[in-house]
C-alpha cells in the first residue's frame, strides 16, 4: 500500500512564501515523475509542477518564475517552494506521484493566499 503526505500549507499574505512537502511511503519499487496539482473553488484541478527521476521540471505558465519544485529520491519526496504568492494561488494542492507503474494523490494541503 502506497501512501502520499503533503504538509506545509497554510494562509499568506500576497507577496508572502510557501513551502509544500509530500513524502511516499508504502511498498515503493519504482517511482518515476513526482508532482503538484491543485484546485480552486468552482475549477478543475489543474496541473502546477512536475520533475521526472532525473531531475527535469515543468511547470504551468501561471507559476514560472515564482514556484520551484524539488525531490529527493534517497527519501521519495517532493517539495514546492511557492514565493511571490498571489491570491489566485489559493487552493487545495495535492501532491501526485507515477509509483509502480500508478498513480497516487495525497488527500491534499490548503494554501489560503490573502490580498
Amino acid at each position: 500500500q502506497v501512501q502520499l503526505v503533503e504538509s506545509g500549507g497554510g494562509l499568506v499574505q500576497a507577496g508572502g512564501s510557501l513551502r509544500l512537502s509530500c513524502a511516499a511511503s508504502g511498498s515503493i519499487f519504482n517511482i518515476n515523475d513526482m508532482g503538484w496539482y491543485r484546485q480552486s473553488p468552482g475549477k478543475r484541478r489543474e496541473f502546477v509542477a512536475t520533475t521526472t527521476s532525473g531531475g527535469s521540471t515543468n511547470y504551468v505558465d501561471s507559476v514560472q518564475g515564482r514556484f520551484t519544485i524539488s525531490r529527493d529520491n534517497a527519501k521519495n519526496t517532493v517539495s514546492l517552494q511557492m514565493n511571490s504568492l498571489k491570491p489566485e494561488d489559493t487552493a487545495v494542492y495535492y501532491c501526485w506521484s507515477a509509483i509502480n507503474g500508478m498513480n497516487y494523490w495525497g488527500k491534499g494541503t490548503l494554501v489560503n493566499v490573502s490580498s
